[in-house]
């Protein structure tokens, strides 16, 4: 729990051993004003529970409480991970309400239905809680007003709600929220079409240049923040886990009796492996559990254990890429087909083809996979960084057979995310073990735990083939992707796996390639999985950003054209894109359709933002590339310097993201400089490899990180001021900048990357 700062915002991780009535009548008291609001419709839907707090059958995402003293608490039902979502939501419910920030205190609710959808990822947080958050916030505000006529005796269309306080424009008199709580609190809640939104021109905080400081700032700077290792409770032991290093691999043999002689070991505890679809299970393995993490880890070698290869045990990765490459150059499953594509590409006058390959990849999250379980016979408590608290709660009570109810997942602060703590499959481990122990169990992964036994990010190959005019017109293009898809981690294991992407990969990047060809084919090819494949940031978008926006670059070269003047001329004229003709696509947002004409401008403006065009010497270049993901459009032109002797450095990134409103612009550029550094990682970097169906990489020292010395020296950053509807911000600012920095080392040096790590290439030139 962390403490509050000067500013009095708290952020409180509540105790699992409260109901929930205990837990609504423990945010409103006596008196004030306690409101519930559900994302689940449309528009939302609102209870009011004046006084006390009642078991209700209402499932809100949201409850504001009022207290009479004029505390204002939200409970936030998102993880943090370092993306400020629990001051983003917060804060568009204090500027429709008309809250002083400083009195506003943010709860962290516990893994549970009752608080609606609590699954952090996929950038949909502001997209999905936006309208929800200002309609609660006007909500609140209109039975403050309303409370407040009623006392003064006026209409309330002349009272206004600000700086927590509401005030009679005609006589000036005001009464402060505190005053106002427990006779709000006694309002119905009034109808839609009774509540006032403010003007964007009145708006305080959200949007503002001026930034509203994290709730979690204090605990962040000072260590105080709750992590989940730092999580203690009364008699806890210490637990690691030999695992198989093929997945599927059985236990074959160790030596237990060499680990109980490690000092401070307590047991060795075999873990089942998994039945059927892996999916969130735990691998299976040999627990040791000891008085301290180092004893664990220490007890873990002297085990010795050996294990199966099963039927994973031939995987190589090396040999797997010229599979996926071969595949990626025949026929596949049809995706998209407008016009004729094979006709055009056999009819033009020149034709170019280049096939892209991008390994699997690691979350490496600064703080791994852990938790803290507390099991009995009857119910569960957990401690827990984790992005999916309430799938964390269904796997615990469905592994040790116990009612949801009977099941607290209490969220800490994340070192880090990145997806892979949306998986629960190490919360899972830690329960089972404090069940077979009887004791609280500290479960931790180390780097070489986290690194052996990833939910890997997917390796890819992709073909693409562009047929041109004799005027240099694009008149027919062909893009292949082949991949090991997600859905391979729940198909039930031993049986054929899912070997082709569904419309959720397809379409991140690919079937919905906007480029106006006439003459336009997408397919998909096959590909077993061999590991744990799960998302990471961006997902899909990774690989097919890369081949997309790598080969424009390469068509405006064979064209004889700058990149920038050819890639708008791909993109074709501002308009909605018609993804009709994808089959088994992801069907096209409502709420934010595909507009061409929003990513011609963010490619426009970040190319006079960097001075495209600009003459650089040899061993510098500029690179361009844009891409729409997660809704939101964003453009990168990116700067690089490369030695004659190949050492490369990335003076300086250009972003420019049009992501709609842009609610909290502080957290949108740290997001934006933060997707650099680990863009930066995957490009020169980033690779998983297995040898004997066993991922090779053990630590940093063999999958290295963007270093101070490596990433980008400068990114600059800049946000479209938009009225549409907010959109993803997370993970968009990752997809176009390995392309833009590959065609950068194209520009300086004239060598074509079209496989990463960097690692890999000589980039020395003379």
């Amino acid at each position: 729990m962390s403490s509050s700062d000067e500013r009095s915002i708290d952020v409180v991780n509540l105790s699992g051993d409260l109901s929930r009535r205990r837990f609504l009548a423990g945010l409103i008291g006596t008196g004030g004003l306690l409101l519930g609001v559900s994302g689940q419709a449309a528009c939302g839907t609102f209870a009011s529970f004046a006084g006390t707090a009642a078991d209700e059958p209402f499932a809100p995402d949201v409850w504001i409480s009022l207290a009479p003293d004029g505390a204002l608490t939200l409970v936030a039902h998102r993880s943090e991970m370092g993306t400020g979502i629990r001051t983003s939501l917060p804060m568009l419910l204090a500027e429709e309400l008309g809250a002083d920030w400083q009195n506003v205190r943010v709860l962290q609710a516990p893994g549970d239905r009752a608080y609606g959808d609590q699954n952090t990822d996929g950038s949909r947080s502001v997209t999905q809680f936006y309208e929800v958050m200002r309609r609660a916030g006007a909500t609140a505000r209109r039975m403050l007003e309303q409370a407040a006529a009623d006392q003064w005796g006026v209409d309330v269309e002349q009272c206004t709600a600000a700086e927590h306080q509401v005030t009679d424009e005609s006589s000036g008199r005001s009464a402060s929220f505190a005053e106002l709580a427990t006779l709000a609190g006694e309002q119905s809640v009034p109808a839609d079409g009774a509540l006032r939104y403010r003007d964007r021109k009145n708006w305080r905080m959200v949007g503002g240049d001026n930034a509203v400081p994290l709730a979690d700032e204090q605990g962040l700077t000072t260590g105080q923040g709750l992590f989940g290792l730092d999580v203690r409770r009364p008699g806890m032991l210490h637990a690691v886990i030999a695992r198989a290093p093929v997945l599927g691999g059985t236990i074959e043999s160790y030596d237990e009796d060499a680990a109980m002689a490690v000092a401070g070991v307590r047991a060795v505890v075999p873990i089942p492996g998994f039945q059927g679809p892996h999916a969130f299970q735990p691998l299976g393995g040999l627990a040791v559990v000891a008085d301290n993490t180092w004893s664990a880890i220490e007890g873990r070698e002297a085990l010795a254990a050996r294990f199966s290869s099963g039927q994973h045990g031939s995987y190589s990765s090396a040999g797997f890429r010229e599979q996926l490459l071969a595949t990626a150059n025949d026929d596949g499953r049809l995706v998209r087909d407008d016009g004729d594509a094979a006709a055009a590409l056999s009819r033009a006058a020149k034709t170019l083809s280049a096939d892209y390959y991008l390994p699997h990849l690691a979350h490496a999250p600064m703080e791994p996979p852990c938790a803290v379980a507390e099991a009995s016979a009857d119910g569960c408590e957990v401690w827990a960084p984790t992005q999916n608290p309430q799938g964390a709660r269904s796997e615990v009570a469905n592994t040790l057979g116990l009612s949801e109810a009977n099941v607290t997942i209490n969220v800490t602060l994340l070192g880090g995310g990145f997806g892979r703590k949306s998986k629960p499959d190490y919360i899972v481990e830690a329960a089972l073990l404090s069940r077979v122990t009887g004791r609280p169990i500290h479960l931790t992964w180390t780097r070489e735990d986290d690194l052996h036994h990833d939910y890997f990010h997917t390796v890819a190959a992709c073909h693409m083939e562009a047929g041109l005019d004799d005027d240099g017109a694009v008149t027919g293009w062909l893009q292949r992707s082949v991949f090991p898809p997600i859905s391979s981690t729940f198909a039930p294991f031993g049986s054929p796996p899912a070997r082709q992407g569904g419309g959720g990969e397809l379409g991140m990047g690919f079937s919905d390639v906007p480029f106006a060809v006439p003459n336009l084919r997408v397919e998909n090819g096959e590909a077993d999985g061999h590991v744990r494949i799960g998302w990471l940031r961006s997902v899909a978008h990774v690989y097919h950003a890369f081949a997309t926006c790598s080969f424009a670059d390469e068509v405006a070269h064979a064209r004889g054209q700058d990149p920038l003047e050819s890639l708008l001329q791909l993109m074709g004229d501002d308009r909605m894109l018609d993804l009709s003709g994808v089959r088994g696509g992801r069907p096209p947002s409502q709420t934010h359709p595909w507009n061409v004409g929003r990513l011609n401008n963010v490619i426009r403006l970040v190319a006079k933002r960097a001075g495209w065009g600009r003459k650089l010497p040899r061993g510098r270049g500029l690179g361009i590339a844009a891409h729409r993901s997660f809704l939101s459009y964003v453009a990168n032109v990116i700067e690089v310097e490369v030695s004659a002797d190949g050492v490369l450095t990335i003076p300086k990134v250009h972003v420019v993201i049009d992501c709609g409103v842009a609610v909290h612009p502080d957290r949108i550029r740290a997001q934006m400089e933060g997707a650099a550094a680990f863009a930066t990682t995957l490009a020169r970097h980033g690779e998983i490899t297995a040898e004997n169906g066993a991922v090779v990489q053990d630590n940093f020292d063999t999958y290295q990180l963007a270093t101070i010395t490596s990433a980008p020296q400068e990114v600059d950053v800049h946000i479209v001021h938009s009225d549409e509807r907010p959109s993803g911000v997370g993970e968009t600012g990752v997809p176009p900048f390995a392309p833009a920095l590959c065609n950068a080392i194209f520009a300086a040096t004239g060598q074509r990357i079209r496989e990463l790590p960097l690692a890999h290439h000589d980039l020395s030139w003379s």
